[in-house]
C-alpha cells in the first residue's frame, strides 16, 4: 500500500496497491507495520458501517472530546463520498482549516484521521457504504459536532444536501474556543 501525508498534519490518504488477476484483484487495506512506517501509530480497537441510501446527503461533522483519542481509517466500500476532514487542534498550524478527498469503491482510496479532527461526508451516490475503523471506542457523552454549513469552516459540498439528520442540523455555529479540550 501507498500512505502519502495530507496538507492537514497528521491526516494521510492510504493507496491499495492491487494484485490483479482474471478474477478481480486482492489488496492489504491496513498493516500495522507500514502504518507505523509511515508514522501512524493507531491500534484500531473498533469497526463500524454506514449506509446512506440517498445521493446528496451529509453526516457530520463529527468528533470525539477528550479523553477520547479516537482516530478514524475511514473506506467506502459500496458507492461513493466526498469526504471531509476538519482540524480542531488549536495548537496546529492548520487549525480550523479543511481538505476533502472522494473515496470510492473504484478508487479503493482510504483516508487515515488523527485524533482532534472532525470528520464528515457527503454521497456522491444513492445506497453507499462507509467502513471506519476506530482507535478508540465510541463513547456517546463524548461526542459532539458542528454543522456541516457552518460559516466559519465555509465547506464546499459538490452537490445540493438532500438529506441531514435533525442532531446535524441542530450543531451550533462554531467558535474557536469550542476546541480548547484539544490543547
Amino acid at each position: 500500500m501507498k500512505i502519502t501525508a495530507l496538507d492537514l498534519q497528521g491526516a494521510f490518504l492510504v493507496e491499495l496497491d492491487r494484485i490483479r488477476d482474471e478474477r478481480g484483484f486482492f489488496a492489504r487495506a491496513w498493516c500495522h507495520r507500514e502504518f507505523a512506517t509511515a508514522g501512524i501509530r493507531a491500534e484500531f480497537v473498533q469497526a463500524n458501517v454506514s449506509h446512506t441510501s440517498k445521493k446528496g446527503s451529509v453526516r457530520g461533522m463529527h468528533y470525539q472530546e477528550p479523553p477520547s483519542k479516537e482516530g478514524k481509517l475511514i473506506r467506502c466500500v459500496q458507492g461513493a463520498i466526498h469526504d471531509v476532514v476538519v482540524d480542531i487542534r488549536p495548537g496546529s498550524s492548520t487549525f480550523l482549516q479543511s481538505l476533502a478527498v472522494e473515496l470510492s469503491s473504484v478508487n479503493g482510496l482510504a483516508i487515515f484521521i488523527p485524533n482532534g479532527f472532525a470528520h464528515g461526508f457527503q454521497t456522491l451516490a444513492d445506497d453507499v457504504d462507509v467502513f471506519y475503523q476506530m482507535s478508540d471506542e465510541y463513547e456517546p457523552d463524548l461526542a459532539n459536532g458542528f454543522r456541516y454549513d457552518d460559516p466559519l469552516i465555509a465547506i464546499e459540498w459538490p452537490l445540493p444536501v438532500t438529506i441531514i439528520s435533525g442532531r446535524d442540523a441542530a450543531y451550533p455555529d462554531i467558535t474557536a474556543e469550542k476546541f480548547s479540550a484539544f490543547q
